[in-house]
């Protein structure tokens, strides 16, 4: 599995410590984050995810970000993109059972570090429910 992470000066240390964990997986990793602290634009590095995502070049992202808001926007005006928020495992759990996410969103300056590592497991170990989700995804395309 080859996953793209993307991040802006707010989630520099976590994207960095999220990868050696995704890395000890067996998870290939494509950096489209920043890696300084340096005030930076989360849509500079959000559509390059998106676009990788969409293309296939990356089977899944993540993104981080202060809020994770500003990210999840801006991944969400891609039409093959679903974003998914997650600040806690049972909705890292949720975003990919029922909302099949692409792109896992987490806000780096409001969780600890170690329930990034649980809501990315979640999100990874969980498969996409289809029946009545499929239904609705179907229906987020305009």
């Amino acid at each position: 599995m080859k996953i793209g992470i993307c991040n802006d000066h707010a989630g520099v240390d976590y994207k960095n410590r999220l990868i050696e964990v995704l890395k000890g997986r067996g998870i290939e990793i494509v950096n489209f984050g920043t890696d300084t602290t340096e005030s930076m634009d989360y849509t500079d590095v959000a559509h390059p995810l998106a676009q990788a995502v969409e293309n296939g070049e990356v089977d899944l992202g993540i993104a981080f970000c202060g809020t994770g808001n500003g990210m999840a926007m801006t991944l969400n005006k891609h039409q093959g993109i679903r974003a998914g928020l997650a600040w806690n495992r049972e909705i890292g759990a949720l975003v990919k059972r029922h909302n099949n996410a692409n792109v896992l969103v987490m806000p780096a300056r409001f969780i600890p570090f170690e329930e990034v590592v649980a809501i990315t497991g979640e999100w990874l170990d969980n498969e996409f429910e289809g029946g009545r989700h499929l239904r609705r995804i179907d229906k987020i395309p305009l």
